[in-house]
């Protein structure tokens, strides 16, 4: 498949950040193209990974909508298959249709329906994997204090381990409940994944685990396959739009925004 708009792009480099949309989404149809603050919804990610300023940003897109959208705001996109199972799929297809020869070593997988994205975020994650030469991945978690949340399946939970260096921690569980009902705060997990290539080529080539079938939760397969996920901790929350009421919730808050 073609891409659509290369833009900028004369080379490749040692990360490539790509941000996976599709139109089809049970909760929120049409959830990348939602407008924020009179921008489509991932375009405003799309802005904020490329501020991060680490690598060429693409948006892997499962529909031809998308791609005339984001090709009219500049962006760079693929159009891909749109029957790939997941976000992780899709990063794979954009990085072998955008770097066949496999000279980004990195590919960061940055979700589209994010549009409080802060460029230190992508930072944070891709920092961490460099730190960690054990590490087949790396994300992020923030520390929450929002009792709201606690039984709201729609925020992922991060139980995680102490003893890294340099201040990172090691995911052993992603869950949507605590197991402790007396938890007051948790670790919200953020859904941006920065893969080593060959990690993520691998996680690809793996069928579903047990796990992620029973939690919906595709981090599952990677760890009951025996793979490294280290979390960096930010600062900054950023939730994802998974609902009108959260669109609602968003569009508040960026109406008295400037855009990016």
């Amino acid at each position: 498949m073609p891409l659509f708009h290369v833009g900028p792009i004369t080379r490749i480099m040692s990360i490539l950040i790509v941000i996976p949309a599709r139109l089809a989404s049970t909760r929120l149809p049409n959830k990348p193209l939602a407008d924020i603050g009179g921008l489509p919804m991932v375009v405003r990610v799309a802005n904020a990974a490329q501020k991060a300023g680490l690598g060429d940003t693409i948006i892997a897109a499962a529909d031809a909508e998308i791609v005339q959208v984001t090709k009219a705001h500049g962006l760079d996109v693929v159009l891909t298959d749109p029957n790939l199972p997941s976000g992780s799929d899709r990063a794979r297809a954009a990085a072998k249709l955008i770097d066949p020869d496999g000279n980004a070593n990195i590919v960061v997988n940055v979700q589209g329906d994010m549009p409080e994205l802060a460029p230190e975020h992508v930072q944070l994650v891709v920092n961490a994997l460099n730190t960690d030469p054990l590490a087949d991945m790396a994300t992020l978690a923030f520390k929450s204090h929002k009792e709201i949340d606690l039984d709201d399946t729609n925020v992922v939970k991060v139980l995680m381990k102490d003893g890294l260096n340099h201040g990172l921690l090691e995911a052993v569980s992603f869950v949507r409940r605590l197991p402790d009902a007396q938890e007051k705060t948790f670790w919200h997990h953020i859904g941006i994944y920065a893969y080593r290539r060959a990690a993520l080529e691998r996680f690809c080539n793996l069928p579903p685990s047990p796990k992620e079938q029973a939690e919906k939760l595709e981090q599952w397969r990677a760890l009951e396959a025996g793979m490294k996920i280290i979390c960096a901790v930010t600062q900054k929350d950023c939730p994802g739009i998974d609902s009108p009421e959260d669109l609602a919730r968003i569009r508040c808050r960026y109406d008295k925004r400037p855009n990016p």
